[in-house]
């Protein structure tokens, strides 16, 4: 059985990166105004960045079914038995819903795997979804322990604007004028399906506080069960300045210092709910290697 592994851009990995670890990606699509662009395509991190210092009106949307579809027959029809695709959680957009609904036409040679990830988190998963495949597991065992294990993963987030948390409904422009008078900053949180509301803070660093201590609190609680080496810690975030990024990585890697911490940039559809300059990091477990 010859199985291919596909995701989408959300997971962080980009097209380059797919192509030098044998995996497959669906860039998402970012809408600026009543233009579509496609990411790592026709959209960089510093274009959306750009505009968004232009306030101009910028949303996320999910790949057309047509697009989806196209490429499971083209991955199919190249000599793949089967394909697990691995997209982001089915609590954050309805694009894994739809997929499932579209595979039951493939005759059971496509896998959606519903895993409850996204960044680095489900970063994480494909990579370990890659490694099952080269290990000879099947599309089924494959997105069963994907699935089984799906809640093994933190994730925390501050933005540094409230601009588009409250343009996409999450804030109200009253409680994000408050919030930035008084410099309040949320930490919000990825516990699985949804994002959630997790603290409050004056300020990014107090912020970045916080979050450095929800890592360290789940790995002694939540995942003291795992051992060490199963677990990755990592960061993230939408920096416009590559230092502010290295700094966040680096306060993360202090706090951790007997991790690997590496660090990457929130894809640009994420980036149209956060805004820019947010930072973010998580903890995972990873497959036993």
């Amino acid at each position: 059985m010859r199985t291919a592994i596909l995701t989408d851009t959300n997971s962080g990995i980009s097209l380059e990166k797919a192509e030098e670890l044998g995996i497959f990606i669906i860039p998402m699509p970012v809408v600026i105004g009543e233009d579509t662009y496609l990411e790592y395509k026709s959209i960089t991190h510093d274009d959306l960045y750009r505009a968004m210092r232009r306030h101009l009106d910028i949303s996320s949307s999910q790949p057309s079914p047509g697009f989806v579809t196209d490429l499971w027959s083209s991955i199919l029809a190249s000599g793949y038995d089967e394909i697990v695709y691995i997209p982001m959680s089915s609590g954050l957009s309805g694009s894994c819903h739809n997929a499932a609904a579209l595979a039951e036409d493939y005759g059971g040679r496509v896998y959606v795997a519903d895993n409850h990830r996204i960044s680095v988190t489900l970063e994480t998963s494909v990579l370990d979804a890659k490694y099952m495949a080269d290990c000879g597991l099947t599309g089924r065992e494959i997105k069963d322990r994907l699935e089984r294990h799906a809640y093994d993963a933190s994730i925390y987030i501050s933005v540094d604007s409230l601009e588009y948390l409250k343009k996409g409904g999450r804030i109200t422009p009253a409680a994000a004028a408050f919030a930035t008078v008084i410099n309040l900053k949320p930490v919000l949180t990825i516990q699985g399906d949804k994002l959630d509301s997790f603290a409050k803070m004056r300020g990014m660093k107090l912020c970045e506080k916080k979050m450095i201590e929800a890592l360290q609190n789940d790995i002694r609680t939540r995942f003291s069960d795992i051992p060490h080496g199963q677990l990755v810690v990592a960061t993230a975030g939408t920096f416009e300045n590559p230092a502010d990024a290295k700094s966040w990585r680096q306060a993360v890697q202090d706090a951790f210092p007997d991790y690997d911490i590496r660090y990457s940039p929130l894809s640009c559809s994420i980036a149209c709910h956060t805004g820019i300059n947010a930072a973010g990091a998580g903890v995972v477990r990873v497959e036993k290697r």
